[in-house]
């Protein structure tokens, strides 16, 4: 005897019902403040990153050195990046995880 093809559906769209939760597991304080420190340690290498880039980028325009000006460019478009990804990253994963709670 085959299941109808509704019944196939109803089984696929099965709630577990499963929700994150905090203080469910030990050490989630420690994970907090190991992200944290991780998220920091990125930001101080953006800056460092912009500020040779932006010197790469002064340094190649006074000297002609057309190559050095358009690395320093990119560097300092990809840093600006990465320090926008770094201060949006609580915000892009809780947009996304409240954006995902909507699926059913």
């Amino acid at each position: 005897m085959s299941v109808p093809l509704a019944d196939r559906f109803i089984q696929l769209a099965y709630d577990p019902g499963i929700s994150p939760k905090g203080g469910g597991l030990p050490g989630l304080s420690v994970l907090k403040n190991v992200v944290n420190s991780i998220n920091l340690f990125g930001i101080i290498a953006v800056v460092g990153a912009l500020a040779v880039s932006l010197g790469v980028w002064a340094w190649g325009h006074h000297t002609g050195g057309h190559q050095a000006e358009a690395n320093g460019k990119k560097g300092a478009v990809v840093a600006a990046g990465a320090a926008l990804g770094l201060g949006a990253a609580n915000g892009i994963v809780a947009f996304f995880s409240a954006l995902g709670s909507q699926v059913h």
